[in-house]
Order: C-alpha cells, then structure tokens, then sequence
C-alpha cells in the first residue's frame, strides 16, 4: 500500500518532501482516470520555480503539447477534451526532468464522501468473497483514497494518500463498499471507465466537510476538537482536490449530526452541497459543472425500538424538509432510501448494515436519471401528491403507481385539539391501512380519540420502522421504497408543497 512519492508508491507517507522537484500532485498517478469530454481534465503538480513545463499526452488520440511556466512552485494544465477511454501516458517534462503517468483511462471521476458507513469497506459486507471475486472483471473502475488528515488551514494538496490508483481486484477490499458498487454498476451501463475517489472519515458530522462560508450560511461557528473541529477535513480532504475535474458526487453522513446541531442540518447540508459545487466548479476553471449532480443516502436505522425522533429528524432534513430530491432547495440531486434495510446481526453494529448492495444500486438509479438523463428510468419511490382527510379516514394519492402490504402502525396521525403544529410531544396514533388502489391508500382514523379529525400524519417516523424490505409502500416495480414523511394536516384539504 503506497502513496505517489516523487514517482515511487509507499503507502500513506508525507508527499510534501517532493515539493521544488517536478512531479504531479498527490492524486495524480498510473492507472488514473482523468475527465473525458465534454469536460476538460485539469493536470497540475510541483516543479523548480520559472521552469518551462512541456505537458504532452500520447495513445489513442492526440494532442498539442502544452508549454506553462511554473509559477509559485506550482505548474498547472487544461487539457483540450479527450473522449472516454484510453490507456495514455502522460508526460510532464522540464530541464530538470521528467514525470510520466502512465496507463491513464478518461472517464467520469465520481467524488464519494461522508462518514463510515462510506468507509465501510468491500471485504465487510455481505458476499464480500463474491463481490471481490467479480471486481477483477472491471479493471476499468480505478479506485484512489485520501488518507485521514485534520487542517486547521485550506491545503493545496493532499497531506498523505491511503490507496493509490489501483486496477481491481488490488486494493478492491479495503476502498468503500458503497464507492465501489456505485461505480461497477454505473460502469454497466455506461460502458466506459469511472474513476472514483474516496474522500470520508467514520463519526463525523457536516460541520468538518464544510468550508467555514458554508456553516456561516446557517450560522454555525466554530466548534469541538480534532476530527469535530468545524471544516478541518474540509481543508485537508476536500479542498485539494477542488483542482480536479469531476463528474460529481455521492454521499453518506448523517449519523454523527443525529445528536450534534441536528436542528441546523436542514441547512447545513444544503449548504455544502452549494458551497462543494461553487468551489469545484471555480477550483478546476469552470470545468466541473456549477451544478454537478450530488447523490446521497438517507440514513438506515440504528435502534430497534427506539422512541427517539433523531433519525427520521435528520432523514426529513436531509430533504431540506421536503421528503423527496431533487426538490426547489436541493437541485439535481439523488437520494437512496434506506431505511428499509435494518441489519440487526451486524458484527459492525446495526449502525453499519452489511447490505450495501441494494444502497449502491439505488444510487445507481439516481445517478442514471438525474446525471446522465436517461430516460423512463424511475429512480424514486412513492410520495404523496395529495392527503384529504375525513371524520373516518386520510386519503393518500401518490406520484405513481404503488405495492401496497397492510400495515397497522406505521403511518400515524396527530389529533386536533392539541397545540399545532404537531411534534413529538403531540399525541400520536397509529393509523392502520384500510384499502388501498394502483396510486391509492386509505387510514383508518378510528384510533384518533380526540374530534375534530386528524391535524397532520406521519410515515415511517421512527428509527427502525420496518424489517428487511418490508416497509408497506414501495413503487409498483417493489424495488424503491416510499420515503418517510411528515405532513401539516391542520388545512386538510392542502396539497404538498403548499
């Protein structure tokens, strides 16, 4: 295991030693995958201060050398646009030498951050033996990783690499499960080669992967220490990489936020989101578009039996409160639904499920539609479009057609009568499924005791609200779960969004 040490891998050691010599940044290496077109890819690295920098990139197709001059010790490069695929060398030489990158692939680079249920790696899920035995079938999904480092201060480059660009199977079982799925199974429909680059750190909240103008944004200020220290993993791991040109990317955090500024997160993810996409576009000179797609993981479950709101809190707020993505707050974004994957025999603790599979593949969809546009792929469940309520009953009809199992408790309803709006003080009922049609679900509101019908309703709004895909509403297809929900009934006649 090696990180890139002025041309020789050793694994998570210092890169600063080579600066003043020429070479590449840190993320720069053999077996790479740079932006294919229409974007251009960025290339930049170290060199002996004014030297003349010749850039020249060799195979399938060619290009014009590139001549800059180094400037502040620092060299940098915008490729014209090379389309998907490859292998390439590429060359940066100067009077004092050379470097070569040397089996490049062009692609889409995918950007994979959070806490640790990204970290969680391949060889910890379940049919990891198999997952690793299929990886060696894609060496075109090149897989690099940030090693673990705090700043208190912006750095250029990447203090130290966990794992070089690799070519599966190598390094395949210690990169991010939910990383790597993603890219094998976008991989399968697109045909040409993802790179993707992991970038997360385990029990850590928004605030460290945030620059300090987007926790201002929410009015956050300056908290903790080490790994909880506000945007210290910002300016060691996100912030050197803004150079780089990407196609986008995912995410999965949100644990670490459920008992830290959990009010706030309905503002502070949003906000790192637009402030990730400002700062990459801007970083690599326009080239990773302003509005590159973000995908995202809402949160699974934790406690069986739980009372606490803190998941379904965080789950509604990574929504912007809106329960669906993309929404008017969150643009072209994705999300994958998991809280119908609990894992209670997880020897990594129920707050790592195993089942990464079904995440990634959720993701996938997301990524598809919102990312590349293709068309009549459903990448969401079932929300509602209307809620009316009656003395008897709450009518629900949702976005699209639905499969529907019978269940007694998991929507709820909050009674009239008691101080709106409803919260989780408020007396909540259960609401049992009495009928249901193709985009259609009735509740029965006999177990309301109060009158004056229902002032709002809730779904899923616990923890832990159902067993391994046996959540009551998915779409018709019973592949994508309905996400959970919570809705002001007090005008009851209101649409959603309203």
């Amino acid at each position: 295991m090696a990180t890139k040490l002025c041309g020789v891998f050793l694994l998570v050691v210092s890169i600063r030693a080579c600066e003043g010599d020429l070479h590449f940044a840190s993320y720069y290496g053999d077996h790479m995958v740079l932006q294919k077109s229409p974007e251009r890819a960025v290339l930049w690295g170290y060199g002996p201060e004014g030297a003349q920098v010749t850039l020249t990139l060799s195979g399938p197709s060619k290009q014009n050398a590139s001549v800059v001059t180094v400037t502040k010790g620092i060299w940098r490069v915008t490729l014209d646009p090379v389309e998907a695929g490859g292998p390439y060398n590429v060359t940066a030489a100067a009077q004092s030498g050379t470097a070569t990158l040397m089996d490049v692939l062009f692609g889409d680079i995918w950007l994979c951050g959070g806490q640790s249920n990204m970290w969680l790696q391949t060889s910890k899920i379940f049919n990891a033996s198999q997952e690793l035995d299929l990886s060696a079938k894609y060496p075109h999904v090149r897989t690099f990783m940030a090693a673990l480092n705090l700043s208190e201060t912006e750095e250029t480059d990447l203090i130290e690499v966990e794992i070089p660009w690799s070519v599966p199977p190598a390094n395949v079982a210690q990169f991010s499960a939910v990383c790597w799925l993603f890219g094998r199974y976008l991989y399968e429909t697109l045909q040409y080669p993802i790179g993707l680059v992991e970038s997360c750190w385990g029990g850590t909240p928004v605030e460290v992967w945030s620059s300090p103008r987007a926790l201002q944004r929410c009015g956050l200020h300056q908290t903790g220490n080490g790994p909880k220290d506000n945007s210290v993993l910002w300016n060691a791991m996100i912030h050197p990489l803004l150079n780089m040109t990407i196609k986008g990317a995912i995410w999965y955090q949100g644990e670490a936020n459920a008992a830290y500024n959990q009010e706030k997160y309905n503002c502070s993810f949003p906000a790192m989101i637009d402030d990730w996409r400002m700062a990459f576009h801007q970083g690599s000179g326009g080239q990773t578009a302003l509005d590159f797609p973000f995908g995202f993981v809402q949160l699974s479950t934790y406690e069986q039996g739980s009372e606490s709101d803190a998941f379904p809190n965080i789950r509604w707020h990574q929504t912007a409160d809106k329960g669906f993505v993309p929404n008017s707050r969150m643009k072209k974004t994705f999300m994958a639904v998991a809280l119908d994957l609990p894992d209670a025999t997880s020897p990594f603790g129920t707050i790592h499920p195993r089942d990464k599979q079904d995440v990634a593949s959720r993701l996938t969809l997301g990524a598809l539609a919102v990312a590349y546009n293709k068309k009549n792929v459903s990448f969401h469940g079932p929300f509602h479009k209307e809620i009316r309520s009656s003395p008897t009953s709450v009518n629900i009809t949702y976005d699209q057609k639905v499969s529907v199992s019978p269940s007694k408790d998991i929507f709820e309803i909050c009674c009239s009568g008691v101080q709106t709006p409803c919260g989780p003080e408020s007396h909540w009922v259960a609401a049992p499924i009495m009928h249901w049609g193709p985009t259609t679900v009735q509740l029965s509101t006999s177990l309301c005791p109060l009158p004056g019908g229902v002032a709002a309703l809730r779904y899923a709004w616990r923890d832990w609200p159902c067993e391994f895909k046996a959540c009551p509403i998915y779409s018709a297809s019973g592949i994508l779960p309905a996400p959970p929900f919570i809705k002001d009934l007090s005008s009851s006649q209101r649409k959603p969004g309203t």
